[in-house]
């Protein structure tokens, strides 16, 4: 059975590493994309907010995936863009990224660390980005509750992702 176990802002310099090194390993992203080698920007830029929450998950001593993210600025959610009229409740939870090791997929692993990363969220919205190439993760979403609401490409050289909103209990 896979632990899993919940980290914070405060243990980013504990994890980073760990975080930079799963991504390695994810076929699809292979280690000579530019977009991909920036990796270690993201992880500093999300870790950074003192709202941000990691769930990795282990077998045994070996971490096997992880989900991270961290509320978004009130009032400044960058998928409000893609709604009109946008929700009524708008303060959003941003799911940054959710990787499992290949040997550890379809195991279930990345639907617990995801249900297990907003279990409890105070926010009324969950929003990520799927990157449209790859139907099967965003249908995988779509059962988890979230809908495309759009599109975008937030920087020149990646790819485009589907815009995903979902609620959250409250």
């Amino acid at each position: 059975m896979i632990e899993l176990r919940t980290f914070t802002h405060t243990d980013l310099p504990t994890i980073r590493q760990t975080l930079i090194d799963i991504h390695a390993h994810i076929p699809e992203y292979p280690a000579d994309d530019e977009f991909a080698q920036r990796f270690p920007w993201f992880v500093d830029h999300w870790g950074k907010n003192p709202g941000f929450v990691c769930v990795m998950g282990y077998d045994g001593p070996t971490p096997v995936g992880y989900a991270y993210g961290a509320p978004l600025t009130e009032g400044r959610e960058w998928w409000r863009g893609q709604l009109d009229p946008v929700p009524e409740k708008t303060v959003t939870f941003a799911v940054s990224e959710l990787m499992v090791l290949p040997r550890w997929r379809k195991t279930g692993t990345a639907e617990r660390l995801h249900a297990t990363l907003l279990h409890g969220r105070p926010e009324a919205l969950a929003v990520l980005l799927v990157d449209t190439t790859h139907p099967k993760v965003q249908s995988a979403y779509e059962e988890w509750g979230y809908s495309k609401v759009g599109e975008q490409q937030p920087f020149p050289d990646s790819p485009v992702y589907a815009v995903m909103l979902r609620p959250l209990p409250a």
